[in-house]
């Protein structure tokens, strides 16, 4: 017998979004620092203060934020899965028809769309009108403190490699080997989010690195500015 297996991405979907964002704005936002603390003349150890504090700040920052976000998106479910739960329990024959409207409309015929939806609501009627009416599952529900969690450290380790790299480098070339190595980590996690979501490699890499690179160089010109008017 040939079984047929089918690799899907969509179960990532939470996790990925979350780790992905931190990690590139750990990255991005702590070598911004780096630089723009460096370009203003401060040294090296006003560069690794400036980016510790950011990395805190903003790991804790990240947490709180994806932690709001999708606590909102899990309350809204919530909502909406006891007003379900209500109107099941109310007039369960309309929610009956309601659902077999829903498989009519993705081409099932009337008397096979009724039975589906018999059946399936025998089986677990609020589940049946969660998955295909409010278009809820387990795999794409909200989970706030995973998010938080996830966010908070993606974001710490993206921000701990320019600050080793700031650490070890010359401070005469400080600025240009934070810049170099924070250009490569973002073309590895653009490359690296790319694959593990199933996108094109270079469309990922070149998404990240440009706009990373681009953030670097707007706050390496304004410490720069502002520190030769300093």
């Amino acid at each position: 017998m040939i079984r047929h297996t089918e690799r899907h991405r969509t179960h990532r979907i939470g996790w990925l979004r979350a780790a992905v964002l931190g990690a590139n704005d750990g990255l991005i936002s702590t070598s911004s620092l780096v630089l723009g603390v460096t370009a203003a003349g401060s040294g090296m150890r006003g560069a690794l203060t400036a980016g510790i504090a950011g990395l805190v700040a903003g790991a804790a920052s990240m947490a709180a934020g994806e932690y709001v976000s999708v606590s909102s998106q899990a309350d809204t479910e919530k909502a909406d899965l006891d007003r379900e739960r209500t109107e099941l329990a109310t007039d369960y024959a309309a929610e009956g028809r309601e659902l077999a409207a829903i498989y009519v409309r993705r081409g099932l015929t009337p008397d096979l769309a009724r039975q589906v939806a018999e059946q399936l609501m025998t089986h677990d009627a609020l589940g049946a009108h969660a998955r295909d009416e409010l278009g809820l599952g387990e795999m794409l529900s909200a989970r706030p403190l995973q998010a938080a969690l996830s966010s908070a450290a993606s974001f710490a380790v993206g921000a701990i490699f320019p600050l080793l790299v700031a650490a070890l480098a010359p401070e005469a070339v400080l600025g240009w080997v934070v810049s170099a190595v924070s250009v490569g980590l973002l073309a590895s996690l653009g490359a690296l989010a790319a694959r593990i979501g199933g996108a094109h490699i270079s469309v990922g890499t070149w998404r990240v690195t440009l706009w990373g690179a681009l953030a670097m160089a707007l706050t390496s010109g304004a410490g720069a500015l502002f520190g030769a008017v300093g």
